[in-house]
């Protein structure tokens, strides 16, 4: 009986860390106010200027370090990702799904960290994401350390068809 009532206390301080106020995904959550266009990990949400339709579920999961892509999903060429003014922690693949408006990008959350994707910027030649990382500390709650890779899906006004992409990150706290 003291395993159980351990084991409810720490799921309550867990889930503290990460509440959130969509979810689309089990256990999945966001407190942006931007538009929503998936969620896919707990405290993960991806957004655009796109009018919002309804979330959409990233289809690319990371098991280990290598990611399982299935087969309606197309991985955008490394020569088309301009990653470089991100650090070392944030994976620099991208996918893009359904319509070819869907694209997934990966951010870093994990403990009182939520992830969230940001179309900031769209042309002919060119898609800008912006990848950011949310710290929130809520008031007597501890938060874990632990930082993991979320995938994040946010939907473009046009297919990304040949464009190159740019991803950059950004850090806040909330």
């Amino acid at each position: 009986m003291r395993n159980v009532v351990a084991a409810v206390a720490l799921a309550a301080v867990l889930a503290g860390c990460s509440s959130g106020t969509q979810s689309s995904a089990p256990g999945s959550g966001s407190s942006s106010g931007a538009p929503t266009t998936g969620t896919s990990a707990p405290g993960s949400t991806g957004s655009s200027g796109a009018n919002p339709t309804a979330p959409v579920q990233p289809p690319v999961s990371i098991s280990e370090e290598k990611p399982v892509v299935p087969p309606n999903v197309t991985a955008v060429p490394k020569d088309k990702v301009d990653a470089t003014s991100l650090s070392e922690t944030y994976r620099t693949e991208v996918y893009v799904f359904g319509d070819g408006r869907d694209v997934e990008v990966f951010g870093v959350g994990g403990g009182c960290k939520e992830a969230r994707a940001e179309v900031t910027g769209q042309s002919a030649d060119l898609v800008q994401i912006t990848l950011v990382t949310i710290t929130k500390q809520p008031s007597g709650v501890a938060c874990t350390q632990e930082i993991r890779q979320v995938p994040l899906t946010v939907r473009l006004d046009a297919p990304l068809g040949t464009r190159r992409l740019v991803l950059e990150s950004r850090e806040e706290t909330g």
